[in-house]
């Protein structure tokens, strides 16, 4: 008797990207040509996750450097906040694979077993249904590297140490790529969010958690996490974009903040 595959279906296709293969793959190709080039061979990504019409192009300035590798990862570690569910630990998405217009990406047993060994990471099919934090790093991830495997994390209210640990767990070699999903500012004027944003920008390249909160990055949790392993693991941290929806055709009276940041061995 076969075993019924369980896979993720896309929920923001024809929202957040376009719902077909070709113009998804299309306006992807688009915004990573357009992306500014960089020498930076990164190990780990922090990336927003609006639609593309938005942040598309300063995720792009991230996912470009990919193509600075020497051999491109064949594992990726992605994390990013839960946006519809209350969500208080790590949670796996009860799935075997993750599916986009381009394909579907496998889950990576090896990785899912390696961190559900921490008793605060659980399975949580709700929490990943209809999230898009990490559902909008795919077609890029899909289009820079080919064929990938992944370990899609949602990162509720967790403790920094506690996604460190997470991270370690799955740190790897020139095998895997860490992606952080996360906007900045929500909801300012454009001049205000602009100032917090680049106070945010400052505390990132400082690796300083102190003043870090919900109300600089949405995905702060996953992204403190991250700072604490990357500074742990002796990362140089880069600027690759700072922009907010006012910079991309958004009203400017209350707009949302995009950076790229890349963190290189």
């Amino acid at each position: 008797m076969l075993q019924t595959r369980n896979v993720r279906s896309p929920a923001v296709a024809g929202t957040f990207y376009p719902e077909t293969a070709s113009q998804l793959q299309a306006e992807v190709d688009a915004l990573l040509g357009a992306a500014k080039p960089t020498s930076i061979k990164p190990k780990a990504l922090i990336v927003p996750h609006a639609g593309y019409r938005y942040s598309g192009i300063v995720a792009a300035s991230a996912f470009a450097s990919v193509k600075n590798l020497r051999v491109p990862p064949t594992r990726v570690v992605l994390l990013g906040p839960s946006h519809h569910v209350e969500l208080h630990n790590l949670a796996l998405p009860s799935a075997d694979a993750l599916r986009t217009p381009l394909g579907e990406v496998a889950i990576d047993r090896e990785l899912e077993f390696a961190v559900r060994r921490f008793g605060f990471v659980t399975d949580n099919a709700r929490v990943h249904e209809k999230e898009h934090s990490l559902e909008v790093q795919l077609p890029f991830l899909q289009r820079v590297l080919g064929k990938f495997t992944v370990l899609p994390l949602c990162v509720g209210h967790s403790s920094a140490r506690e996604v460190e640990l997470v991270l370690n767990a799955v740190w790897g070699g020139d095998e895997t790529l860490i992606v952080v999903s996360s906007d900045l500012s929500h909801h300012l004027p454009y001049e205000e969010a602009r100032s917090h944003d680049e106070g945010t920008a400052e505390r990132i390249a400082a690796f300083e958690l102190e003043g870090l909160d919900d109300d600089r990055a949405c995905g702060v949790y996953a992204l403190k996490g991250l700072l604490l392993a990357a500074e742990g693991h002796g990362l140089e941290v880069h600027q690759l974009d700072l922009q907010n929806s006012g910079d991309l055709g958004g009203d400017a009276r209350s707009v949302v903040g995009y950076g790229a940041f890349a963190f290189e061995a």
